[in-house]
């Protein structure tokens, strides 16, 4: 059993949900990440999605671009990233997730991406511009199946039937459900139809849906959390990173992380 099943079925007995937070991979710097890493598990991440940093960032918003620059500024690569995980499973058993887009992947070479991924500690992968019906054609949930990496799909309001039918049945670890249209970033309102989107995907799928894309404060992660199975808080996050440097980022960091999981529980 992969560590993010295991987390979910750990959490669900307990009466939780998945608090999943999301930073920049090498923002300000990977010795940072390692250690924020094991800071986040302790204040009530229950999984980390480390974004690995690429030069066009088209899905997100300018707070996750210019860290994602900051990364790739302090000589951020995926082979770090990895080497950086190795060191973190030394002391965590916290699922992690990469998340990005595919041109490094597919540049590291997908099956090499998947094996090194796994032996490096990696639970899971997001990629955001690999559609599922491509990420069968191009083998990459088929070599990250053979690894057991779990492979993690995106659904949005818009998507179709099909496209729901597609994701469940090859996502593995949760469906991430994109509560909004557009990029990322922190909004001020959680969409009042936002339970029925989850509720219509739930009722195809035995996978946990985790709902992103603009949850911002505690208030929204309870909402959220009161009808989903978890719920990922990345731009409101990753905002720090601009604001606070050394001892105070951490703090901060510490702080908002701890006060979303209290929202959670309500």
């Amino acid at each position: 059993m992969s560590r993010i099943k295991k987390r979910f079925e750990s959490l669900k007995s307990n009466g939780e949900k998945a608090l999943a937070v999301f930073i920049t991979a090498g923002d300000p710097d990977l010795t940072t990440t390692a250690d924020l890493i094991l800071k986040m598990e302790k204040a009530g991440a229950d999984i980390i999605e480390l974004g690995v940093p690429f030069s066009d960032p088209m899905a997100d918003g300018p707070t996750i671009q210019l860290s994602s620059e900051r990364a790739l500024a302090a000589g951020t690569t995926l082979p770090r990233i990895l080497d950086m995980v190795k060191t973190v499973r030394q002391q965590s058993q916290i699922p992690i997730l990469l998340m990005g887009y595919y041109n490094p992947l597919f540049l590291f070479g997908p099956g090499r991406f998947a094996e090194e991924a796994v032996a490096a500690g990696v639970d899971g992968v997001l990629v955001v511009d690999l559609p599922p019906e491509e990420s069968e054609t191009e083998g990459f949930t088929l070599n990250a199946r053979r690894q057991g990496l779990d492979v993690i799909f995106l659904l949005a309001p818009t998507s179709s039937d099909e496209r729901i039918d597609k994701v469940v049945k090859l996502g593995r670890g949760f469906i991430y459900y994109v509560s909004v249209t557009g990029v990322t970033g922190a909004r001020k309102d959680v969409s009042a139809s936002l339970s029925e989107e989850v509720a219509r995907i739930r009722e195809k799928s035995s996978i946990p849906v985790v709902v992103g894309f603009g949850i911002s404060d505690p208030e929204q992660a309870g909402t959220v959390a009161s009808f989903a199975d978890g719920v990922v808080v990345g731009s409101a996050l990753v905002k720090l990173f601009e604001k606070y440097q050394g001892k105070e980022l951490t703090e901060n960091v510490v702080e908002f992380v701890s006060s979303l999981k209290a929202g959670m529980k309500g």
